[in-house]
């Protein structure tokens, strides 16, 4: 097993520096790896001026928060074992656990994709996912999909 990562919650995050978002500081802190932050910031920061140069009308902290919005799933499914079988039920997502879940596929789908900067894959999947297009934006379909799929196991909740 890896190691697990333990995120700060939203109360005692510190703002970002440029735009005062603590979604954004979560979001730098989530795209960080190896303890690199003044990395994940300049990636992020990238992102945000490219997402500026490309939809010049719209503000990027903006489309950002947009599209992490339009992740956030309403439903997801969870393993529960009754009698010997295990089922797939659904139940609501919390709504901290719905950010956690939004920022997590934004970086597993530019993280998916190569052979381009990191900061050029974050800002067209924040565009994609802003206009409720892209890799994260189909995770999420599909994660309500499966709860819709297995609606008949919804009693076994707890």
């Amino acid at each position: 097993m890896g190691v697990k990562k333990r995120t700060a919650s939203a109360e005692s995050l510190a703002p970002d520096i440029r735009y005062g978002s603590v979604i954004a500081s979560k979001f730098i802190n989530c795209l960080m790896r190896d303890g690199k932050k003044a990395t994940a910031t300049r990636v992020f920061y990238d992102a945000l001026d490219q997402i500026k140069k490309r939809m010049p009308d719209a503000d990027p902290i903006e489309v950002f928060t947009t599209a992490v919005e339009n992740v956030k799933p309403v439903l997801e499914v969870r393993s529960r074992r009754v009698g010997g079988a295990n089922y797939q039920v659904p139940m609501q997502v919390k709504r901290e656990r719905q950010q956690s879940l939004a920022i997590r596929w934004i970086l597993a789908a530019i993280r998916s994709k190569s052979g381009r900067p990191t900061y050029l894959r974050l800002a067209e999947e924040l565009m994609a996912a802003y206009q409720k297009q892209g890799d994260a934006i189909s995770k999420r379909e599909q994660t309500i999909k499966m709860a819709e799929a297995n609606k008949a196991f919804s009693h076994f909740a707890w």
